[in-house]
């Protein structure tokens, strides 16, 4: 029909890997000059005969946290966007369909494997330190350290540990996986510790509240005292008073902190407007006489 000859895709048999490139070729002349709806049937053939040949491929990757009937998917896949993209003038059909298959599959691997987000860039390096590490296990007899490592990527140490910590993140353990042995514990019951200072939220909320009764001098006393860290030395060359001063304004508010605390309502505040209670205000400078001459 159309004036082309037909010629007909060998059927799967136990031939060997040379028959694809022969498949391959009789399935372009099959389809040559006829209209894209016509070409299904050859195309399903050339699939199904290539099937074997992608499965093998898929295999070389089994163990790698990833099912085989996944990578088996995945290699079909990159079957037939090489029959797809098929040109006998490029070269061998065996060859193309290898590299396509391969690199779908290690695509499938670096974007939908991975736990957490991990940068493509470094994906790839992950790759090229794990086949690294490969080699120069097998050539020293022993794991290479991160500056072999580095020599032989000729990669900068920094980035070499931050692929060798990446590489963590492709299948986390999960929070919920069993500890092992006969314990029900989970792995999310090993994670953090006990917080102690929880129990004492509810007072240091009462506390906060309460030190905003507190005259001015009175809180800045105890904010330099108990945050600051600063000795009532430093503190009463601070304000210009004495030592004694300093502990005893330190010990009235403490002492009606501490009755606040167990009352209902916090009881008032004693010589609250006594001297020194509010901020300083700052100086006005002195006018010198010869100012308004």
């Amino acid at each position: 029909m159309f004036g082309q000859p037909t010629t007909t895709t060998p059927p799967p048999t136990d031939r060997g890997l040379e028959d694809l490139d022969a498949a391959a070729l009789a399935y372009a002349a099959r389809i040559a000059g006829l209209p894209p709806e016509r070409r299904q049937e050859a195309r399903d053939d050339l699939v199904r005969f290539a099937l074997p040949f992608a499965g093998r491929l898929a295999r070389r990757y089994r163990g790698r946290g990833e099912p085989l009937e996944d990578l088996e998917q995945v290699a079909r896949l990159g079957l037939v966007n090489a029959v797809d993209r098929y040109d006998p003038e490029r070269g061998s059909f065996t060859a193309y369909a290898a590299i396509t298959i391969v690199g779908e599959i290690k695509r499938h691997f670096r974007d939908r494997t991975w736990g957490v987000h991990v940068p493509r860039r470094l994906r790839d390096l992950i790759l090229e330190v794990g086949q690294a590490t490969s080699a120069l296990t097998s050539e020293l007899s022993r794991a290479p350290s991160v500056a072999e490592l580095s020599a032989r990527l000729e990669t900068p140490e920094e980035e070499i540990l931050a692929a060798l910590e990446s590489a963590a993140g492709y299948s986390p353990a999960s929070l919920n996986a069993p500890v092992g042995g006969e314990s029900s514990a989970e792995f999310g019951d090993l994670v953090g510790e006990s917080d102690n200072a929880l129990e004492s939220v509810d007072d240091r909320v009462t506390v906060s509240g309460l030190l905003h009764r507190l005259p001015w001098r009175e809180r800045r006393i105890l904010a330099m005292r108990f945050y600051g860290n600063q000795t009532q030395a430093e503190i009463a060359a601070r304000f210009g008073i004495s030592q004694m001063h300093v502990s005893r304004l330190l010990s009235r508010a403490l002492t009606w902190l501490r009755q606040a605390m167990l009352a209902d309502a916090p009881p008032p505040w004693q010589n609250g407007a006594a001297e020194g209670d509010q901020p300083p205000r700052p100086k006005t400078p002195a006018r010198h006489p010869a100012a308004g001459k």
